[in-house]
């Protein structure tokens, strides 16, 4: 059963089409890895997915819940976004941490903010919060950042901030894990420990969307790719499949330009 599905997406920014007709699904557990030139519009489908954008046209299901449909206003309402918005977990590329906090605090601070909406949350405030700064030291120690809980972001390295940020995404349990080009805005030396951090979660069968253009990460951890360019989805198959007997020309081509990178 699928726990994402999404049908004929499309989103244009005026005359531009970013996204045409996209169709995809996404099974519990799995990790699909999105890659493409850019432009191609990966990353304004995880904004629609996020609802950090609005699709045009299409809808989005998740766990057999319309969420979104362009041709009904009802599943559109601007009070139902941020509950619709708990589904996805989003990790930017540029970490966006709160710089004013510590480590803990960014990791543990959307579900602090929303506990307080919770019917017990006055009489239970000490446990409820208790319980979420426990979640987020168990989290960031999944990330291998026990030691740096009281740090704050212009004390850690870029490879550790994004290791917050994806613990932050983890807090609040989403369905689906998303990643927008996660390790571009970090030095080569950084990238390997966060792409290890991404297989871990691979592992633990994460259902994760990972926009990369870390061409050997996608082959050997996800578990399906998709490739897209101008705004389309070209081909998707397995890691096999993809990289190693592509069917559309456009696929073969974009590969063998980054074998030459």
């Amino acid at each position: 059963m699928a726990i994402l599905e999404v049908k004929n997406i499309e989103k244009n920014f005026g005359t531009l089409k970013v996204l045409q007709k996209i169709d995809f699904s996404l099974e519990k557990g799995e990790s699909i890895a999105i890659i493409g030139s850019s432009g191609s519009g990966k990353t304004t489908l995880l904004r629609c997915l996020n609802f950090l954008e609005r699709p045009d046209k299409g809808s989005i299901i998740v766990n057999n819940e319309v969420i979104f449909d362009a041709d009904d206003p009802a599943t559109q309402l601007e009070s139902e976004v941020r509950k619709k918005r708990l589904h996805f977990g989003l990790v930017f590329q540029d970490f966006n941490l709160f710089p004013q906090y510590t480590v803990l605090k960014n990791v543990t601070l959307a579900a602090e903010l929303l506990a307080k909406e919770r019917p017990n949350y006055k009489q239970d405030k000490k446990a409820i919060l208790q319980e979420i700064q426990a979640r987020g030291e168990e989290l960031l120690s999944q990330v291998g950042l026990s030691d740096k809980l009281e740090c704050y972001p212009h004390q850690i390295s870029g490879g550790q901030k994004q290791r917050v940020a994806i613990a932050r995404a983890l807090a609040l349990e989403p369905d689906i894990l998303c990643f927008d080009e996660p390790t571009s805005a970090l030095d080569p030396e950084l990238t390997g420990e966060v792409l290890k951090v991404i297989k871990n979660l691979a592992e633990r069968n994460t259902t994760m969307i990972i926009v990369t253009h870390e061409m050997d990460f996608a082959r050997d951890v996800a578990d399906r790719v998709i490739f897209m360019d101008d705004g389309v989805i070209i081909e998707q198959g397995s890691p096999q499949e993809v990289f190693g007997a592509p069917k559309e020309e456009r696929t073969k081509q974009f590969l063998a330009r980054y074998k030459k990178d």
